[in-house]
């Protein structure tokens, strides 16, 4: 096997408490049709059969869809889900130890907000990069302090793996993120927490395509 293609275009982060009006199967499947490429599922309080339970349900959706799902920290989940890939932060497991545990065929992605994190992000274990939190955001206990687009901009230029932005992301701030250098942006409430979540993807999406065509 190989580690599974992945687009970070717009990349869903997602658990229960961050929908607001649709119940999640509903909310994720609107936001498959507005165009998410890769979903990240976040949950730091359920426990492991209710977590497992949670991933199936949206694999169902994902699946025919041909969008992966990343698991947030939780390893173990991860590999019985048989998850595309696990994403860490700083303060979680090592990602050297994710990858051993998970193998060489799944991705695994890294939180940033400094460039010296990044540049220290090794290439052969590390598949992306999550450089962050843009804005303020309470989608996220412990956030970090804003870097703002200057901010995941030096990250870019730190790495060789592609990044993708997150914090307080909305479409608005696309074009000067993907100016910085990103391969994508991470959201959470700008979907989960919209009335309609297909629009607010499609938006996303459309603002990604804008902002990578040449001037």
């Amino acid at each position: 096997m190989k580690r599974p293609d992945f687009d970070l275009s717009v990349y869903l982060v997602m658990g229960p408490d961050d929908v607001r009006h649709h119940t999640l199967e509903e909310m994720l499947s609107r936001a498959l049709k507005g165009g998410v490429t890769l979903v990240q599922l976040r949950d730091k309080t359920a426990d492991r059969q209710r977590f497992v339970e949670l991933g199936r349900a949206m694999q169902t959706l994902l699946k025919p869809a041909g969008v992966p799902l990343i698991v947030n920290d939780r390893v173990e989940e991860a590999i019985a889900l048989g998850a595309a890939g696990v994403h860490v932060g700083q303060d979680d497991m090592s990602a050297r130890l994710v990858r051993q545990s998970v193998g060489p065929d799944r991705l695994v992605g890294l939180s940033s907000s400094r460039p010296e994190d990044a540049a220290a992000a090794d290439p052969g274990i590390v598949d992306y990069l999550g450089a962050g939190p843009v804005h303020a955001t309470t989608s996220k206990a412990d956030a970090k302090t804003p870097i703002a687009a200057q901010g995941v901009g030096a990250i870019c230029r730190a790495s060789s793996l592609p990044v993708v932005a997150i914090g307080g992301v909305r479409e608005g701030d696309v074009p000067d993120l993907v100016a910085a250098g990103v391969a994508g942006v991470a959201v959470v409430s700008a979907i989960c927490a919209a009335e309609d979540p297909e629009a607010a993807a499609r938006g996303l999406r459309r603002a990604m395509e804008q902002a990578r065509k040449p001037a």
